[in-house]
Protein backbone atom coordinates (compact mmCIF):
# COMPACT_ATOMS: atom_id res chain seq x y z
CA UNK A 1 0.00 0.00 0.00
CA UNK A 2 2.75 2.47 0.98
CA UNK A 3 4.64 1.57 -2.19
CA UNK A 4 1.56 2.41 -4.28
CA UNK A 5 1.16 5.78 -2.52
CA UNK A 6 4.86 6.54 -3.05
CA UNK A 7 4.62 5.71 -6.78
CA UNK A 8 1.54 7.92 -7.04
CA UNK A 9 3.62 11.02 -6.30
CA UNK A 10 6.24 10.33 -8.98
CA UNK A 11 6.40 12.80 -11.92
CA UNK A 12 5.21 10.15 -14.40
CA UNK A 13 1.84 9.79 -12.58
CA UNK A 14 0.90 13.46 -12.72
CA UNK A 15 -2.25 12.82 -14.79
CA UNK A 16 -3.34 10.14 -12.30
CA UNK A 17 -3.05 12.67 -9.47
CA UNK A 18 -5.21 15.07 -11.49
CA UNK A 19 -7.87 12.37 -11.82
CA UNK A 20 -7.84 11.85 -8.05
CA UNK A 21 -8.14 15.60 -7.40
CA UNK A 22 -11.01 15.79 -9.90
CA UNK A 23 -12.78 12.96 -8.07
CA UNK A 24 -12.34 14.69 -4.71
CA UNK A 25 -13.64 17.96 -6.20
CA UNK A 26 -16.81 16.32 -7.52
CA UNK A 27 -17.41 14.57 -4.18
CA UNK A 28 -17.01 17.94 -2.43
CA UNK A 29 -19.80 19.35 -4.64
CA UNK A 30 -21.97 16.41 -3.60
CA UNK A 31 -21.27 16.96 0.12
CA UNK A 32 -22.12 20.67 -0.18
CA UNK A 33 -25.32 19.85 -2.07
CA UNK A 34 -26.48 17.63 0.79
CA UNK A 35 -26.84 20.78 2.92
CA UNK A 36 -29.23 22.51 0.46
CA UNK A 37 -32.79 21.90 1.63
CA UNK A 38 -35.92 21.82 -0.50
CA UNK A 39 -37.60 25.26 -0.33
CA UNK A 40 -40.68 25.22 1.89
CA UNK A 41 -39.79 21.92 3.56
CA UNK A 42 -38.62 21.85 7.17
CA UNK A 43 -36.04 19.40 8.54
CA UNK A 44 -37.20 15.85 7.81
CA UNK A 45 -34.65 13.96 9.89
CA UNK A 46 -36.35 11.24 11.91
CA UNK A 47 -39.75 11.70 10.26
CA UNK A 48 -39.26 8.90 7.76
CA UNK A 49 -37.32 6.35 9.79
CA UNK A 50 -38.23 3.50 7.42
CA UNK A 51 -36.74 5.38 4.47
CA UNK A 52 -33.61 6.66 6.21
CA UNK A 53 -31.82 3.28 6.00
CA UNK A 54 -32.43 3.03 2.25
CA UNK A 55 -31.64 6.70 1.60
CA UNK A 56 -28.38 6.54 3.57
CA UNK A 57 -27.32 3.50 1.54
CA UNK A 58 -27.98 5.57 -1.59
CA UNK A 59 -26.19 8.70 -0.34
CA UNK A 60 -29.43 10.59 0.32
CA UNK A 61 -30.21 13.15 3.02
CA UNK A 62 -33.88 13.53 4.07
CA UNK A 63 -35.20 17.02 3.29
CA UNK A 64 -32.34 18.05 0.98
CA UNK A 65 -32.29 18.32 -2.81
CA UNK A 66 -30.50 14.94 -2.66
CA UNK A 67 -33.27 13.35 -0.56
CA UNK A 68 -33.26 10.11 -2.55
CA UNK A 69 -29.57 10.15 -3.46
CA UNK A 70 -28.96 7.50 -6.13
CA UNK A 71 -31.38 5.04 -4.49
CA UNK A 72 -33.77 5.03 -7.53
CA UNK A 73 -30.81 4.17 -9.78
CA UNK A 74 -29.80 1.31 -7.45
CA UNK A 75 -33.38 -0.03 -7.58
CA UNK A 76 -33.43 0.26 -11.37
CA UNK A 77 -30.03 -1.50 -11.63
CA UNK A 78 -31.22 -4.44 -9.51
CA UNK A 79 -34.39 -4.79 -11.59
CA UNK A 80 -32.38 -4.64 -14.83
CA UNK A 81 -29.98 -7.32 -13.54
CA UNK A 82 -32.92 -9.59 -12.77
CA UNK A 83 -34.50 -8.95 -16.20
CA UNK A 84 -31.26 -9.97 -17.92
CA UNK A 85 -31.38 -13.42 -16.28
CA UNK A 86 -33.52 -15.06 -18.98
CA UNK A 87 -36.66 -13.31 -17.71
CA UNK A 88 -37.00 -10.87 -20.65
CA UNK A 89 -35.35 -12.16 -23.88
CA UNK A 90 -34.62 -8.61 -25.14
CA UNK A 91 -32.47 -7.75 -22.13
CA UNK A 92 -30.84 -11.21 -22.16
CA UNK A 93 -29.75 -10.60 -25.76
CA UNK A 94 -28.42 -7.14 -24.90
CA UNK A 95 -26.35 -8.65 -22.08
CA UNK A 96 -24.70 -10.99 -24.61
CA UNK A 97 -23.76 -8.17 -27.04
CA UNK A 98 -20.72 -7.05 -25.08
CA UNK A 99 -19.82 -3.38 -24.70
CA UNK A 100 -22.56 -2.09 -27.03
CA UNK A 101 -25.22 -4.08 -25.18
CA UNK A 102 -23.98 -2.89 -21.78
CA UNK A 103 -24.13 0.74 -22.94
CA UNK A 104 -27.73 0.27 -24.07
CA UNK A 105 -28.66 -1.42 -20.77
CA UNK A 106 -26.95 1.38 -18.82
CA UNK A 107 -28.91 4.00 -20.75
CA UNK A 108 -32.23 2.23 -20.12
CA UNK A 109 -31.31 1.83 -16.43
CA UNK A 110 -30.78 5.57 -16.11
CA UNK A 111 -34.16 6.39 -17.66
CA UNK A 112 -35.88 3.83 -15.42
CA UNK A 113 -34.03 5.24 -12.38
CA UNK A 114 -35.14 8.81 -13.18
CA UNK A 115 -38.71 7.51 -13.60
CA UNK A 116 -38.52 5.85 -10.17
CA UNK A 117 -37.09 9.07 -8.74
CA UNK A 118 -40.05 11.14 -9.97
CA UNK A 119 -42.58 8.57 -8.72
CA UNK A 120 -40.93 8.27 -5.28
CA UNK A 121 -40.46 12.04 -5.12
CA UNK A 122 -44.16 12.64 -5.76
CA UNK A 123 -45.16 10.19 -3.01
CA UNK A 124 -42.63 11.77 -0.65
CA UNK A 125 -44.04 15.22 -1.45
CA UNK A 126 -47.53 14.00 -0.57
CA UNK A 127 -46.19 12.53 2.68
CA UNK A 128 -44.28 15.72 3.54
CA UNK A 129 -47.10 18.16 2.89
CA UNK A 130 -50.06 15.89 3.63
CA UNK A 131 -53.50 16.94 2.43
CA UNK A 132 -52.65 20.63 2.91
CA UNK A 133 -50.65 20.71 -0.30
CA UNK A 134 -51.93 21.02 -3.86
CA UNK A 135 -50.93 19.11 -7.03
CA UNK A 136 -48.57 21.90 -8.15
CA UNK A 137 -46.69 21.80 -4.84
CA UNK A 138 -46.38 18.01 -5.06
CA UNK A 139 -45.11 18.36 -8.63
CA UNK A 140 -42.67 21.11 -7.58
CA UNK A 141 -41.10 19.01 -4.81
CA UNK A 142 -40.95 15.81 -6.89
CA UNK A 143 -39.27 17.73 -9.74
CA UNK A 144 -36.59 19.08 -7.36
CA UNK A 145 -35.96 15.60 -5.94
CA UNK A 146 -35.79 14.12 -9.46
CA UNK A 147 -33.39 16.88 -10.58
CA UNK A 148 -31.19 16.15 -7.56
CA UNK A 149 -30.99 12.45 -8.39
CA UNK A 150 -30.34 13.20 -12.10
CA UNK A 151 -27.55 15.61 -11.14
CA UNK A 152 -25.94 12.93 -8.94
CA UNK A 153 -26.06 10.43 -11.82
CA UNK A 154 -24.33 13.01 -14.03
CA UNK A 155 -21.68 13.64 -11.35
CA UNK A 156 -21.15 9.87 -11.10
CA UNK A 157 -20.60 9.67 -14.86
CA UNK A 158 -18.05 12.51 -14.69
CA UNK A 159 -16.09 10.65 -12.00
CA UNK A 160 -16.15 7.39 -13.99
CA UNK A 161 -14.93 9.15 -17.16
CA UNK A 162 -12.50 11.77 -15.81
CA UNK A 163 -11.73 10.60 -12.29
CA UNK A 164 -10.83 7.34 -10.58
CA UNK A 165 -13.16 4.53 -9.55
CA UNK A 166 -16.87 3.95 -10.09
CA UNK A 167 -18.63 7.30 -9.78
CA UNK A 168 -21.99 6.10 -8.45
CA UNK A 169 -20.33 3.86 -5.86
CA UNK A 170 -18.04 6.67 -4.69
CA UNK A 171 -21.00 9.03 -4.26
CA UNK A 172 -22.75 6.44 -2.08
CA UNK A 173 -19.55 5.95 -0.07
CA UNK A 174 -19.06 9.71 0.35
CA UNK A 175 -22.63 10.11 1.60
CA UNK A 176 -22.07 7.45 4.26
CA UNK A 177 -18.64 8.75 5.30
CA UNK A 178 -20.00 12.31 5.57
CA UNK A 179 -22.17 11.23 8.52
CA UNK A 180 -19.27 9.66 10.47
CA UNK A 181 -17.81 12.87 12.04
CA UNK A 182 -21.23 13.82 13.40
CA UNK A 183 -21.75 10.28 14.72
CA UNK A 184 -18.44 10.21 16.59
CA UNK A 185 -19.08 13.74 17.92
CA UNK A 186 -22.50 12.73 19.25
CA UNK A 187 -21.02 9.56 20.77
CA UNK A 188 -18.27 11.57 22.50
CA UNK A 189 -20.76 14.14 23.82
CA UNK A 190 -23.07 11.48 25.25
CA UNK A 191 -20.38 9.22 26.69
CA UNK A 192 -17.94 11.74 28.16
CA UNK A 193 -19.43 13.80 31.00
CA UNK A 194 -17.18 16.48 32.52
CA UNK A 195 -18.80 16.41 35.95
CA UNK A 196 -16.36 14.55 38.20
CA UNK A 197 -12.89 13.20 37.51
CA UNK A 198 -14.10 9.60 37.87
CA UNK A 199 -17.00 10.07 35.44
CA UNK A 200 -14.73 11.86 32.97
CA UNK A 201 -12.17 9.03 32.97
CA UNK A 202 -14.97 6.43 32.70
CA UNK A 203 -16.48 8.37 29.79
CA UNK A 204 -13.17 8.49 27.93
CA UNK A 205 -12.76 4.72 28.46
CA UNK A 206 -16.26 4.09 27.09
CA UNK A 207 -15.59 6.26 24.05
CA UNK A 208 -12.22 4.55 23.45
CA UNK A 209 -13.97 1.16 23.66
CA UNK A 210 -16.60 2.39 21.17
CA UNK A 211 -13.90 3.47 18.70
CA UNK A 212 -11.92 0.21 19.13
CA UNK A 213 -15.02 -1.96 18.58
CA UNK A 214 -15.96 0.11 15.53
CA UNK A 215 -12.57 -0.38 13.89
CA UNK A 216 -12.49 -4.08 14.81
CA UNK A 217 -15.78 -4.45 12.93
CA UNK A 218 -14.20 -2.65 9.95
CA UNK A 219 -11.29 -5.13 10.00
CA UNK A 220 -13.77 -8.02 10.22
CA UNK A 221 -15.71 -6.69 7.22
CA UNK A 222 -12.49 -6.39 5.19
CA UNK A 223 -11.54 -9.97 6.12
CA UNK A 224 -14.92 -11.39 5.05
CA UNK A 225 -15.05 -9.29 1.87
CA UNK A 226 -11.64 -10.58 0.77
CA UNK A 227 -12.30 -14.21 1.81
CA UNK A 228 -13.09 -16.68 -0.95
CA UNK A 229 -13.42 -20.40 -1.59
CA UNK A 230 -11.25 -21.56 -4.48
CA UNK A 231 -12.55 -24.50 -6.48
CA UNK A 232 -9.65 -26.19 -8.36
CA UNK A 233 -10.17 -26.52 -12.12
CA UNK A 234 -8.24 -28.87 -14.41
CA UNK A 235 -8.30 -28.82 -18.21
CA UNK A 236 -7.80 -31.89 -20.38
CA UNK A 237 -5.15 -30.18 -22.56
CA UNK A 238 -3.09 -28.89 -19.60
CA UNK A 239 -0.96 -30.57 -16.99
CA UNK A 240 -0.34 -29.17 -13.52
CA UNK A 241 2.93 -31.15 -13.40
CA UNK A 242 4.42 -29.36 -16.36
CA UNK A 243 7.27 -26.94 -15.72
CA UNK A 244 5.92 -23.47 -14.97
CA UNK A 245 2.29 -24.60 -15.00
CA UNK A 246 -0.07 -23.21 -12.38
CA UNK A 247 -3.31 -24.57 -10.97
CA UNK A 248 -6.50 -22.91 -12.22
CA UNK A 249 -9.18 -21.95 -9.72
CA UNK A 250 -12.76 -20.75 -9.70
CA UNK A 251 -12.93 -18.24 -6.79
CA UNK A 252 -16.27 -17.83 -4.99
CA UNK A 253 -16.57 -15.13 -2.35
CA UNK A 254 -18.16 -15.91 0.99
CA UNK A 255 -20.51 -12.98 0.47
CA UNK A 256 -21.17 -13.22 -3.26
CA UNK A 257 -24.44 -11.30 -3.06
CA UNK A 258 -22.84 -8.21 -1.49
CA UNK A 259 -25.26 -5.75 0.06
CA UNK A 260 -28.10 -6.47 -2.40
CA UNK A 261 -30.08 -8.83 -0.06
CA UNK A 262 -30.17 -6.15 2.65
CA UNK A 263 -31.37 -3.55 0.12
CA UNK A 264 -34.09 -5.97 -1.04
CA UNK A 265 -35.18 -6.76 2.52
CA UNK A 266 -35.11 -3.12 3.64
CA UNK A 267 -37.06 -1.99 0.57
CA UNK A 268 -39.71 -4.65 1.06
CA UNK A 269 -40.14 -3.87 4.76
CA UNK A 270 -40.26 -0.11 4.11
CA UNK A 271 -43.26 -0.38 1.76
CA UNK A 272 -45.93 -1.07 4.45
CA UNK A 273 -44.43 1.61 6.74
CA UNK A 274 -44.40 4.16 3.96
CA UNK A 275 -48.00 3.32 3.00
CA UNK A 276 -49.02 3.71 6.65
CA UNK A 277 -47.41 7.17 6.80
CA UNK A 278 -49.24 8.24 3.65
CA UNK A 279 -52.65 6.65 4.36
CA UNK A 280 -52.59 7.44 8.11
CA UNK A 281 -55.05 4.72 9.11
CA UNK A 282 -54.72 4.08 12.85
CA UNK A 283 -55.39 0.32 12.75
CA UNK A 284 -53.06 -0.33 9.82
CA UNK A 285 -50.38 1.90 11.35
CA UNK A 286 -50.48 0.01 14.66
CA UNK A 287 -50.23 -3.34 12.85
CA UNK A 288 -47.22 -2.17 10.84
CA UNK A 289 -45.47 -0.67 13.88
CA UNK A 290 -45.99 -3.90 15.85
CA UNK A 291 -45.11 -6.54 13.24
CA UNK A 292 -43.42 -5.00 10.19
CA UNK A 293 -40.85 -2.56 11.61
CA UNK A 294 -37.41 -4.18 11.90
CA UNK A 295 -36.77 -2.55 15.29
CA UNK A 296 -39.50 -4.73 16.86
CA UNK A 297 -38.85 -8.43 17.71
CA UNK A 298 -41.28 -9.77 15.08
CA UNK A 299 -40.12 -7.28 12.46
CA UNK A 300 -36.48 -8.14 13.16
CA UNK A 301 -37.18 -11.87 12.62
CA UNK A 302 -38.96 -11.06 9.33
CA UNK A 303 -35.99 -8.86 8.37
CA UNK A 304 -33.52 -11.71 9.05
CA UNK A 305 -35.61 -14.26 7.12
CA UNK A 306 -35.87 -11.91 4.13
CA UNK A 307 -32.08 -11.37 4.10
CA UNK A 308 -31.52 -15.15 4.07
CA UNK A 309 -34.07 -15.71 1.28
CA UNK A 310 -32.77 -12.90 -0.91
CA UNK A 311 -29.16 -14.03 -0.33
CA UNK A 312 -29.93 -17.48 -1.72
CA UNK A 313 -32.08 -16.10 -4.52
CA UNK A 314 -29.58 -13.52 -5.72
CA UNK A 315 -26.47 -15.70 -5.31
CA UNK A 316 -27.82 -18.66 -7.30
CA UNK A 317 -29.35 -16.48 -10.03
CA UNK A 318 -26.12 -14.54 -10.39
CA UNK A 319 -23.64 -17.44 -10.39
CA UNK A 320 -25.84 -20.09 -12.14
CA UNK A 321 -24.18 -23.45 -11.26
CA UNK A 322 -25.87 -25.24 -14.18
CA UNK A 323 -24.41 -22.84 -16.76
CA UNK A 324 -20.97 -22.99 -15.14
CA UNK A 325 -20.97 -26.81 -15.24
CA UNK A 326 -22.07 -26.77 -18.88
CA UNK A 327 -19.45 -24.20 -19.97
CA UNK A 328 -16.72 -26.03 -18.05
CA UNK A 329 -17.55 -29.30 -19.80
CA UNK A 330 -17.68 -27.64 -23.24
CA UNK A 331 -14.20 -26.15 -22.71
CA UNK A 332 -12.71 -29.47 -21.67
CA UNK A 333 -12.46 -28.58 -18.01
CA UNK A 334 -13.42 -30.48 -14.89
CA UNK A 335 -13.10 -30.36 -11.11
CA UNK A 336 -10.59 -33.01 -9.93
CA UNK A 337 -12.44 -35.98 -8.40
CA UNK A 338 -15.84 -34.81 -9.74
CA UNK A 339 -17.43 -36.08 -12.93
CA UNK A 340 -18.39 -33.44 -15.53
CA UNK A 341 -22.07 -32.62 -15.98
CA UNK A 342 -24.65 -33.21 -13.25
CA UNK A 343 -22.13 -34.16 -10.55
CA UNK A 344 -20.20 -30.93 -11.16
CA UNK A 345 -23.43 -28.91 -10.92
CA UNK A 346 -24.39 -30.67 -7.67
CA UNK A 347 -20.90 -30.10 -6.25
CA UNK A 348 -21.02 -26.37 -7.00
CA UNK A 349 -24.57 -26.20 -5.59
CA UNK A 350 -23.38 -27.71 -2.31
CA UNK A 351 -20.44 -25.31 -2.05
CA UNK A 352 -22.64 -22.32 -2.89
CA UNK A 353 -25.25 -23.36 -0.33
CA UNK A 354 -22.67 -23.58 2.47
CA UNK A 355 -20.99 -20.32 1.50
CA UNK A 356 -24.36 -18.56 1.23
CA UNK A 357 -25.21 -19.63 4.79
CA UNK A 358 -21.98 -18.02 6.01
CA UNK A 359 -22.49 -14.94 3.83
CA UNK A 360 -26.11 -14.56 5.00
CA UNK A 361 -25.06 -14.87 8.66
CA UNK A 362 -22.45 -12.19 8.06
CA UNK A 363 -25.06 -9.88 6.51
CA UNK A 364 -27.55 -10.58 9.32
CA UNK A 365 -24.95 -9.78 11.99
CA UNK A 366 -23.82 -6.63 10.18
CA UNK A 367 -27.38 -5.42 9.53
CA UNK A 368 -28.57 -6.38 13.02
CA UNK A 369 -25.73 -4.78 14.99
CA UNK A 370 -27.11 -1.19 14.76
CA UNK A 371 -30.59 -2.38 15.80
CA UNK A 372 -29.29 -4.36 18.79
CA UNK A 373 -26.85 -1.58 19.72
CA UNK A 374 -29.67 1.00 19.84
CA UNK A 375 -31.69 -1.31 22.13
CA UNK A 376 -28.94 -2.06 24.67
CA UNK A 377 -27.50 1.47 24.90
CA UNK A 378 -29.00 4.86 25.67
CA UNK A 379 -27.12 6.57 22.83
CA UNK A 380 -29.09 8.41 20.09
CA UNK A 381 -30.13 6.45 17.00
CA UNK A 382 -27.59 8.41 14.91
CA UNK A 383 -24.80 6.57 16.78
CA UNK A 384 -24.44 3.04 15.39
CA UNK A 385 -21.95 0.21 15.24
CA UNK A 386 -21.74 -1.95 12.14
CA UNK A 387 -24.47 -1.55 9.54
CA UNK A 388 -24.57 -2.30 5.84
CA UNK A 389 -23.27 1.19 5.11
CA UNK A 390 -19.96 -0.01 6.49
CA UNK A 391 -20.01 -2.92 4.03
CA UNK A 392 -20.59 -0.49 1.16
CA UNK A 393 -17.77 1.82 2.27
CA UNK A 394 -15.27 -1.05 2.67
CA UNK A 395 -16.27 -2.66 -0.64
CA UNK A 396 -16.02 0.58 -2.64
CA UNK A 397 -12.74 1.57 -0.94
CA UNK A 398 -11.15 -1.81 -1.76
CA UNK A 399 -12.30 -1.73 -5.38
CA UNK A 400 -11.08 1.86 -5.86
CA UNK A 401 -7.70 1.04 -4.34
CA UNK A 402 -7.34 -2.04 -6.57
CA UNK A 403 -8.15 0.08 -9.63
CA UNK A 404 -5.61 2.70 -8.56
CA UNK A 405 -2.97 0.04 -7.92
CA UNK A 406 -3.72 -1.60 -11.27
CA UNK A 407 -3.33 1.72 -13.11
CA UNK A 408 0.06 2.36 -11.46
CA UNK A 409 1.27 -1.19 -12.24
CA UNK A 410 0.12 -0.91 -15.86
CA UNK A 411 2.01 2.37 -16.27
CA UNK A 412 5.14 0.86 -14.70
CA UNK A 413 4.90 -2.10 -17.08
CA UNK A 414 4.50 0.16 -20.12
CA UNK A 415 7.51 2.28 -19.11
CA UNK A 416 9.62 -0.84 -18.58
CA UNK A 417 8.53 -2.26 -21.94
CA UNK A 418 9.23 1.03 -23.81
CA UNK A 419 12.82 1.10 -22.48
CA UNK A 420 13.42 -2.25 -24.19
Amino acid sequence: MFKTIKQLFTPTNKDLRKRILFTLGVLTIFILGREITIPGIEDMNGKFAALELINRMGGGTPGSIFTLGVTPYITASIIMQLLQMDIVPYFSELAKQGHVGRQKINQITRFVGIGFSFFEGYILAFAMLGKTGNPMQYLYISTIITAGTSFLLWLGDQISQKGIGNGISLIIMAGIIASLPEMFTVAFTNLVKFTTTQQTILGFLKFALFVIVYFLIVIGVIFVQESERRIPIQYANKSTNAYGASQSFMPIKINSAGVIPVIFASSLLSIPTFIAQVVRNEGFTLFVQKYLVYTTPVGFVVYVVLIFLFSYFYTFIQLKPDEFAKNLQENGGYIPGIRPGEETEEHINRILSRLTVLGSLFLVVLAGLPIIFSKVTSLPTTVTIGGTGLLIVVGVALETYKQLEGSILARSYKRGYSRR
